[in-house]
């Protein structure tokens, strides 16, 4: 990613431009990079863009779960002395802003979710990863998208590590069954922040009855499709992807401060 990470403090983030506050939150196999496409439109439309570097890997096993990454965005939100966030989050991020708008509804403004966990999640498909078989991490990798050209040698290379590193793995494990105990199907329908929910038509991880099923339980919801899609519809149709979200933020008044 050409934008500069910030280390400050225990946190690590990329921040880009002034306005009001959009905060990123990755998925778990997902880089920064992931999202270039938002992290180059909406500065200019007058809002900060910033994506915290999640600490999926660096967490004690006891806390690798989706409660204490709410927690940390919390304390990253209150470093940062930022207040009325809009969260956008993707896959395990998606779940993250969910919980921490639950636990903390007066800091988040909006909510935009895609691909995102938190009612099912078949992200490990078969199981335990098979650890160097580089043909089987390709293939699950490009499952990911409707595309499979999206899922570069780079994205490959980087998921593969991550399976061939004993400990990233069994955090990793340790989060995806930290994802599927926490469902939120029965907080949703108390949650009343306004939320995007933008999903893939062809999502294999999260499944189009996933998106439905978020729309149902969410009071305050708008549900967008996007064709020839998969996982994650801000990396294979970026300016799509921000067509939509600006049209809804316009349309809810959410706007960037020019």
């Amino acid at each position: 990613m050409e934008e500069k990470l910030i280390t400050e403090g225990k946190f690590k983030y990329v921040e880009i431009g002034e306005g009001t506050p959009i905060i990123i939150l990755h998925g778990l196999m997902g880089g920064l990079s992931n999202f270039h496409g938002v992290t180059d439109h909406f500065p200019k439309k007058g809002y900060k863009v910033l994506i915290p570097e999640l600490p999926i890997y660096d967490m004690p096993m006891m806390k690798t779960n989706v409660k204490q990454f709410a927690k940390f965005l919390e304390k990253f939100i209150e470093f940062k002395g930022l207040k009325d966030v809009i969260l956008l989050g993707n896959s395990l991020g998606g779940h993250i802003g969910l919980l921490h708008t639950k636990l903390y509804p007066e800091m988040v403004k909006a909510l935009v979710i895609t691909g995102s966990s938190g009612l099912y999640e078949s992200a490990m498909g078969d199981g335990y990863p098979r650890r160097g078989d580089y043909e089987f991490i390709k293939k699950k990798a490009q499952n990911v998208f409707y595309d499979p050209a999206v899922a570069t040698k780079e994205i490959v290379d980087e998921v593969f590590a991550t399976v061939n590193d004993r400990s990233k793995i069994v955090k990793t494990l340790a989060i995806a069954k930290s994802a599927i105990r926490h469902n939120m199907a029965k907080d949703l329908p108390k949650m009343k922040t306004p939320t995007c929910i933008i999903w893939g038509e062809n999502d294999g991880v999260t499944p189009p009855d996933v998106a439905d099923l978020f729309h149902e339980l969410l009071p305050d919801s708008d549900l967008f499709w996007m064709k020839k899609c998969g996982h994650a519809p801000m990396m294979e149709h970026p300016e799509e992807f921000n067509t939509i979200l600006d049209a809804w933020l316009e349309k809810r008044g959410f706007l960037g401060e020019k």
